[in-house]
């Protein structure tokens, strides 16, 4: 299902790219690590048990695609995360980890930059969904709404041997998620549970040209 999707997004990308006579397309894949912020990583002491379900986050690594379409200095671009949060209180399930996975869609700005070098910053809406467990036990399952957030970030292009780059760049995700789990009433349904971090990537693009 994700590969399917991931195809499609592709397709879809390089089919405005020939109607606009776009500059470039680019299809990179790169590995994350995240720190979580707030809320997300901090652990409630004050013996409630459904007003902070979502807590204790610790650092974590991911995975993720990034299809861009350039035209000039403007472009648009979608993404796919997949992380994974060490967690360790006893809100995470018996394996100690938050996953993490979802789309993100926005813009993406170089407005300078030469030959070699293409610094960018970007913008975008994120749809993620949270997994996680409930208590200490992986029988309770926590999952969230795909509720709307967004991110920022910065980042740069550098160009390696004409169409392929190597793609750093930093971001920040910010997002309220509303936690569902079985049997559970959940007070914090109505606004959900801030689920913020930074992530720093590293990874591969290849450029096609379009329109040139």
């Amino acid at each position: 299902m994700r590969s399917s999707k991931i195809l499609g997004l592709a397709v879809g990308l390089m089919c405005v790219a020939e109607a606009l006579g776009a500059q470039a397309l680019s299809i990179g894949l790169r590995g994350s690590g995240t720190f979580p912020t707030g809320s997300f990583s901090q652990t409630q002491t004050t013996g409630t048990t459904n007003t902070a379900l979502i807590e204790g986050a610790k650092s974590g690594f991911g995975y993720g695609l990034d299809a861009a379409l350039s035209v000039g200095l403007i472009g648009i671009y979608a993404g796919f995360d997949h992380i994974n949060f060490d967690c360790q209180t006893t809100t995470c399930q018996s394996d100690g980890k938050y996953t993490l996975s979802g789309v993100t869609a926005g813009v993406k700005l170089t407005p300078f930059g030469g030959a070699m070098v293409r610094p960018f910053v970007k913008g975008g809406v994120t749809f993620n969904n949270l997994q996680g467990g409930y208590g200490g036990q992986s029988s309770n399952v926590l999952t969230t709404d795909h509720t709307p957030g967004y991110e920022v970030g910065v980042g740069a292009d550098v160009s390696l041997l004409g169409i392929l780059s190597f793609c750093p760049q930093a971001r920040y995700v910010g997002q309220n998620l509303k936690a569902r789990i079985p049997g559970v009433v959940v007070t914090t349904a109505t606004t959900g549970t801030a689920v913020n971090y930074f992530t720093f990537d590293l990874g591969m693009a290849v450029h096609t040209p379009f329109g040139r």
